[in-house]
This record gives structure tokens, C-alpha cells and sequence, in this order.
């Protein structure tokens, strides 16, 4: 099924850099903290800067009673999705006015009032989820779609396929989102795909279950808004699943995690640069930065004004100045709580 490409008016170009500069400066802020106060953040959280362009432009086509499934790397999801960014530092901190009240972190958020039941820390696991809920959606809500988004390294696990098969046969209402950011953890995918069953594009694993697959730049956030349109179009008339790769670049490290003694700002470890040491590639796509170049095009294009731009951006810094505050002075969990959400 193929619609006509929408022409996005002024309000919402504009919508989606400033949804994609929230998530940037939120992502930073996470990142600094583990830096500027080390223990703040236990465990681990992983950064989806260098995905804002898939995670809006695939949002950007979403209608208000459409749910939204995520993976772990799920931060700016919930941004796109209307969280409070104060609840959501809370919660990646660990604290009481977290949106899971401290008991998520930064890995297993939920927001069921804004359609989002949960991200998942098990690779690939949300994909089966997902699929459920677009069963669910089927029987019982008509018109409503589900998005699943899962990483590169998820397509080969064996819930990827059984959960394409079961929607293909269906023909579930759900779009699959597989955003190739170049890393399963610390192996590069073409190296994966050496000894998988299907390689560059990742898109065409859809074809083995007969539903469309694309690839598209996931950098640009009109190509995956178009991309995605379709694929929701086709769900939501009933015609089933599509599959949508978004490829970009995660300029983050796989994951961040405290360190001991602290250390200095800018510490490169922190960076996909540190950990994967391929300066060249990083360079390359750090220029196909995707804020930056949607700025200058939408400035270009006359959409959006150096003062608006300039608005935004500050706009979202005092936003997360205050969300980083609220997170710090927010109290922790009681040892007594630590079994309130546990059952048997």
C-alpha cells in the first residue's frame, strides 16, 4: 500500500527539532551526571544520542491511542511521548518521584497513561511484547497500532522471527522499527552480518515473512517520518505489519557506568570515539550529526528562524537544568520498599 508523502507544516517541523533537541540535551545531562556526580546513577544507562532523528520522525506519525514499545536505549521515547523530563531524571536516578517511583532506572521506564507499558533490558524480548499488545489492539481496539523498536542486534534473536511470523500470519497491526546504529554492544554489524542469515540491508529480513521491509537514512527525520507513515497507513487499514530500518550512528558508548575515582569531564570512554577507537568513522558521521543538520535545513528552508532555534535550545537547557535539580533533591526509595512491587 502506498500513500502520498504528507508536506509537514511549519508548526511541526518545528515540533520535531525541539523534541529532538530535548532528547539531546537530556541524554547529556545523564551522561555529565555520571562525571559530575559520580553514584548518582547505579548500574548502567544506555544513550540513544545520534537517534533522535529516527525516534522523532517515526513518532511523528503517531496517533494519540497508538502504543509504543521501546528497548532499553528508551529515554527519548518517553520524552517524544509527553513524560515530564523532571519524573524521568528522577526515575534514571534512582529516585522516589521517579515515573516507576525508583524502581526502573534508567532501563525498565514505564508510562502506561501516555501508551507506554514498558522498555525492556532483555535484547530483543520487547519485540514479543509488542507483537502481543498489536494482537490486543486487534481484537479489542480497532484502529489502534503498536511501534516496536528494537536495535540491529536484536534481529537475530529467535523472538525477532517468531514475532514476524505471528504478525505476518495475523497481520497485526504493528510497525517494527529496527534502528541500526552500527554497534551490537562492541562488534560492528558488518562484522555480525558476516555469519548471520541476512546482511546489509537488515530491512530485507522482512521479506522472508512476506511484509515490507525499507531501509532509510536515520539521520534525516523527513525520511523516516515518510517511511513510517506508510507502514503505520498500512496498519492501520488492516493490511498488517512493515518493517522500517533507520540507520544512524550512536555517538555515545554502549553504555554508561559509574567509574571510580572520578573522572575528568569530556572523559572519552563515555564516548563511542573512546570505546571503538575508529576516529575516521567517528568523525564521519559526528559531521551527519543530525540536530545540527536539520537545523541548518530547516533554517535554509526558511522554517525555522536563528531566534526560534536559538529558543529552543535554550529553552531545553533550562528545562533540564531544572529536571537535574528536582532528580538530585528528589528522595531515595526506603530500604522497607524494596519488596513493594514484587509478587509471587
Amino acid at each position: 500500500m502506498s500513500i502520498e508523502k504528507q508536506v509537514l507544516s511549519r508548526e511541526r517541523l518545528t515540533w520535531i527539532y525541539n523534541q529532538m533537541v530535548r532528547i539531546r540535551e537530556f541524554e547529556e545531562r545523564v551522561k555529565r551526571a555520571f562525571i559530575e556526580h559520580p553514584g548518582v546513577i547505579r548500574g548502567h544507562s544506555h544513550l540513544g544520542d545520534g537517534a533522535e532523528a529516527s525516534i522523532v520522525g517515526a513518532l511523528s506519525t503517531r496517533e494519540k491511542d497508538d502504543v509504543v514499545m521501546p528497548t532499553y536505549r528508551c529515554h527519548g521515547y518517553f520524552i517524544v511521548m509527553g513524560t515530564p523530563t523532571r519524573n524521568l531524571m528522577a526515575e534514571v536516578f534512582g529516585r522516589r518521584d521517579g515515573i516507576c517511583k525508583g524502581f526502573g532506572g534508567s532501563m525498565h521506564l514505564a508510562d502506561p497513561a501516555r501508551h507506554l507499558p514498558s522498555a525492556n533490558g532483555i535484547i530483543g524480548a520487547g519485540i514479543a511484547q509488542a507483537t502481543g499488545a498489536a494482537l490486543a489492539a486487534q481484537v479489542k481496539n480497532p484502529g489502534r497500532i503498536v511501534y516496536s523498536f528494537f536495535g540491529d542486534g536484536a534481529s537475530k534473536q529467535g523472538a525477532f522471527f517468531e514475532s514476524l511470523n505471528m504478525a505476518a500470519v495475523w497481520k497485526l497491526p504493528i510497525v517494527y522499527v529496527l534502528e541500526n546504529n552500527q554497534y551490537q554492544a562492541y562488534t560492528h554489524y558488518s562484522l555480525e552480518d558476516a555469519n548471520a542469515i541476512a546482511g546489509d540491508p537488515l530491512s530485507q529480513k522482512a521479506h522472508a515473512f512476506s511484509i515490507p521491509g525499507v531501509t532509510v537514512d536515520g539521520t534525516d527525520p523527513i525520511a523516516v517520518h515518510d517511511a513510517v507513515a506508510i507502514a503505520a497507513e498500512r496498519a492501520r487499514a488492516g493490511n498488517g505489519p512493515s518493517m522500517v530500518e533507520t540507520k544512524f550512528y550512536r555517538l555515545s558508548a554502549h553504555g554508561n557506568v559509574i567509574t571510580v575515582p572520578p573522572l575528568p569531564t569530556q572523559f572519552p570512554e563515555h564516548e563511542a570515539i573512546g570505546v571503538y577507537g575508529n576516529k575516521a568513522e567517528y568523525e564521519a558521521w559526528k559531521a551527519k550529526d543530525p540536530i545540527p543538520a536539520f537545523r541548518a535545513r530547516l533554517r535554509q528552508q526558511g522554517a525555522l528562524s536563528e531566534p526560534d532555534a536559538k529558543g529552543i535550545e535554550d529553552a531545553a537547557r533550562i528545562e533540564l537544568d531544572d529536571a537535574v535539580q528536582f532528580a538530585l533533591n528528589s528522595p531515595l526509595p526506603a530500604p522497607e520498599e524494596a519488596l513493594n512491587y514484587v509478587y509471587a
